[in-house]
């Protein structure tokens, strides 16, 4: 006899109807990360404060407020950024325009503000996600039409685009069009704006490219690293050297030596090198894993959404934690030109780690909404495929949710 488990007996087991799988991996890798920043921090901390936790301590104020911020995400019902996306948007492109004007200028570019504690090209990147989220379900199937959907989006997305490149901040600004083109693209745009938008952001990449030294510089060097690594850029030969001698199981915790001055700021974009150093390529495998199984919970979490809006939200916040990842590995391994984007949870930054977390308490408060009470189950699935191209296409929120 077979018995089933009613919706109360399940909430009642998990009385804050959170998803425990992905606190679960979340939780591991903040640990690791917390981990990995005193080992890259204590040698450049005391050279620069006398005192080998003082960035280390920094980076735990960082994560508590992370770690409440995303609490009080988790808590608070998603449906309530429909009045807040416009405000938040609005907020976080008045703090892009004053970096341009009044921000700290750290090693070059000029990315922070408060002496360089706040980063607004970070927030950027969740703000689009909620913006784009609520924008795009809004308009239903009217972002077909080129003036409500396409010009609309390439706008929005432009512009915060363009002013994270001004700082300069070429990764983030990509980072940036990925995931709205992502977006845009699970949406249900159609095939020929999805073209047309990739001709045009490859037009806006290549007046990068042209415009920028430093871009022109990065693409010179991974092309010529393609065919002989001692050609590649100095960063990444550091860190391939790191990956040699961790060899498969690693130095040891703290037992890395090409952060000690050879590998450039280890404890943020360079981290996954010493992660290879001191922990070989079963850490390096591992800590892979970790993230595949975080976008994996995202995934569900997306499909088992009640209605348009909770997927999109929490597929833009999977794609986003996604792509930093893809790209700070990638570009490490000399997979792909180098980025300075930073590795989630792992890398030393009060600003990325806060975010981060943020985007995570998202993720739970779509998690929290049980479909299975909300939704008949006839229409329990987050995509369609009544679309002639036989692409998903997210389904229509509801009048009322």
């Amino acid at each position: 006899m077979t018995v089933s488990t009613s919706a109360p007996a399940r909430k009642k087991s998990n009385p804050l109807n959170l998803d425990w799988g992905l606190l679960l991996v979340v939780g591991v890798l903040v640990a690791l990360g917390l981990m990995m920043v005193y080992s890259t921090t204590f040698d450049w901390s005391y050279r620069e404060t006398n005192s080998p936790t003082t960035l280390f301590f920094l980076q735990v104020r960082s994560l508590l407020v992370g770690l409440a911020v995303m609490a009080v995400l988790a808590r608070v019902d998603y449906h309530v950024w429909q009045k807040l996306a416009v405000p938040l948007i609005a907020v976080t492109a008045a703090a892009l325009v004053a970096v341009l004007i009044f921000g700290s200028r750290t090693d070059g570019p000029t990315r922070g503000l408060f002496n360089g504690s706040y980063q607004p090209s970070e927030v950027a990147k969740l703000a689009t996600i909620i913006y784009l989220g609520v924008w795009l379900t809004s308009k239903g199937d009217q972002i077909h039409n080129l003036t409500y959907g396409l010009i609309p989006y390439s706008v929005v997305v432009g512009v915060l685009a363009g002013m994270v490149l001004r700082q300069p901040d070429i990764s983030a600004g990509l980072t940036l069009v990925a995931v709205g083109a992502a977006m845009f693209f699970l949406a249900g745009a159609e095939m020929w704006q999805i073209f047309l938008a990739l001709a045009f952001s490859g037009a806006a990449g290549y007046g990068v490219m042209v415009t920028s030294e430093t871009a022109r510089t990065r693409i010179a060097e991974y092309l010529a690293g393609l065919t002989n690594v001692t050609q590649t850029s100095w960063h990444v030969q550091q860190a391939i050297i790191a990956f040699i001698n961790g060899g498969l199981l690693g130095r040891g915790l703290g037992e890395s030596h090409q952060k000690f001055q050879a590998l450039p700021t280890p404890h943020t974009d360079s981290v996954f090198a010493v992660v290879g150093e001191e922990l070989g390529l079963v850490g390096c495998l591992l800590l892979i894993a970790l993230f595949a199984l975080l976008v994996w919970r995202g995934a569900k979490i997306a499909a088992a959404a009640k209605d348009g809006l909770g997927t999109i939200l929490a597929a833009g916040v999977t794609v986003w934690i996604a792509l930093e990842a893809i790209i700070n590995i990638g570009v490490i391994v000399a997979a792909l030109p180098f980025a300075g984007n930073a590795l989630p949870f792992i890398s030393y930054g009060g600003s990325s780690l806060v975010v981060t977390l943020a985007g995570i308490g998202l993720l739970l408060s779509v998690s929290r909404h049980d479909p299975a009470e909300s939704i008949p189950r006839k229409t329990r699935a987050a995509f369609d495929y009544s679309r002639r191209d036989r692409r998903p296409r997210l389904s229509r929120a509801r009048s009322g949710e």
